[in-house]
C-alpha cells in the first residue's frame, strides 16, 4: 500500500490540509480497472485512433492547478476538518534493528534489509514492530528458495516526506545492505510536493541508499489510491489523488529500465486479500481502526508482495552480502 508517533500525524505543509497520515475507511482497496479518459474515443463510444487518449502531462498539470487555484478556499476548509476528526495512531512499538533466521556465523545465503519512510514504513496500526512491516517482510524472506538470514534497520517515522527520508538516510551512518525499501509520498501529496522537486529528491534518495549504504536492489513501494479515502470529502480527495497518481507515475518512470529498481504498487487491502503464500488472513480487517495505515493483518499482505518483488529482483545466493564481502577483502 502503503510512520506515526505517539501524537498522531504531524501536521501537514500543504495550505489548510494537515492530515498528513490519518484517514478512516479501507481506501487501499482491490483495484479495478481504470475507465476511459473524459473525452476519448473510448468515452465518446467510438473507436481507438492512433491519436492520444487522454490529456497530456503538462494539460493534466494545468488543470490541477487551474482546479487548486479556483478551490483554493474549499480545500483548506476541508483539509482543516480533516485534521481534526483524524483518528491518530502510534508508531509500532520495538526495536528498529534485528535479524531472523540463522545466527550470523551459520548463514550461507544472508540478506541485509534496509526500510526508509514515513509511517507506514514505521509500523503504524499494528502494536509492535515484529508485526509490522520491518517484521513481516524478514520473515517472509526466510525460506529454502530464498535467504536464511535476514539482518533488517528501519529509519522511518510519522509525518516524513522524501525530504525527510533523505535527510534520515544521509544522517545513517553506513549500513551495508542488499535491499532498500522506500516508503514515502503520501506527506508530499500534502505537503504539495512539486513532481520536479520529488523526482529530485527519490533521485538523492536512490544515490545515497547506494553509494553511501551499498543497496544493490531499491524497491519503491507506489503511493497509495488517495482518491478512495474515504475519510477526505470531494472535492479534496480527488484533488489529492490526482496528486498522488503524478507522484507515482514519476517513481513508475524512474525505476522502468533499471535492474536496480523496482516499482510496486500497493497491494490490494480488503476483506478478500489473500496471503503471498495464498491463505486466508484472520478474520480481522486488514486496516487499522484509524481506516488509513494497515492493521498486523495488512501489514502481512503487503510485506509478502514485497518479499516476492525483492526475491524476483535479487534471487537467494550463496555469495553473502555486501557487508559480508566488504569484510573478506579486509583480510
Amino acid at each position: 500500500m502503503p510512520a506515526l508517533a505517539a501524537g498522531g500525524p504531524a501536521p501537514g505543509r500543504w495550505r489548510g490540509f494537515h492530515a498528513r497520515d490519518g484517514r478512516r475507511g479501507a481506501p487501499w482497496r482491490r483495484r479495478s480497472r481504470p475507465g476511459p479518459q473524459a473525452g476519448s474515443p473510448r468515452a465518446r463510444g467510438g473507436k481507438r485512433t492512433g491519436g492520444r487518449a487522454g490529456p497530456s502531462r503538462p494539460e493534466a498539470a494545468l488543470k490541477l492547478v487551474v482546479a487548486r487555484l479556483a478551490l483554493a478556499p474549499l480545500l483548506i476548509a476541508q483539509g482543516r476538518r480533516v485534521r481534526r476528526i483524524a483518528l491518530r495512531l502510534p508508531e509500532a512499538a520495538g526495536l528498529r534493528e534485528g535479524a531472523e533466521g540463522l545466527p550470523e556465523g551459520g548463514a550461507v545465503r544472508p540478506l541485509r534489509l534496509l526500510l526508509v519512510g514515513d509511517s507506514s514504513a514505521a509500523g503504524v496500526g499494528a502494536p509492535t514492530q515484529d508485526q509490522a512491516l520491518a517484521g513481516n517482510l524478514a520473515r517472509a524472506l526466510i525460506g529454502p528458495a530464498a535467504f536464511d538470514r535476514v539482518a533488517w534497520r528501519l529509519e522511518a517515522r510519522t509525518g516524513a516526506a522524501a525530504a525527510d527520508a533523505l535527510a534520515m538516510a544521509q544522517a545513517l551512518a553506513p549500513w551495508p545492505c542488499d535491499v532498500a525499501v522506500l516508503v514515502v509520498g503520501v506527506n508530499d501529496v500534502t505537503g504539495a510536493t512539486p513532481p520536479a522537486r520529488w523526482q529530485r529528491t527519490v533521485d538523492r534518495l536512490i544515490d545515497t541508499l547506494g553509494h553511501r549504504h551499498g543497496a544493490r536492489t531499491v524497491v519503491l513501494s507506489g503511493l497509495p489510491p488517495m482518491h478512495r479515502f474515504p475519510l477526505l470529502p470531494q472535492p479534496l480527495r480527488w484533488y489529492l489523488g490526482e496528486q498522488a497518481r503524478r507522484l507515482d507515475a514519476v517513481l513508475v518512470r524512474r525505476a522502468a529500465g533499471d535492474p536496480a529498481l523496482r516499482h510496486l504498487p500497493l497491494p490490494a487491502m480488503d476483506d478478500r486479500s489473500t496471503m503471498h503464500d495464498g491463505s486466508l488472513p484472520a478474520a480481522r480487517s486488514p486496516m487499522a481502526a484509524d481506516g488509513f495505515h494497515p492493521s498486523p493483518v495488512g501489514y502481512r499482505i503487503w510485506a509478502g508482495t514485497l518479499a516476492g518483488e525483492v526475491l524476483r529482483a535479487m534471487p537467494s545466493r550463496s555469495a553473502g552480502s555486501p557487508a559480508t564481502a566488504a569484510s573478506a577483502s579486509t583480510k
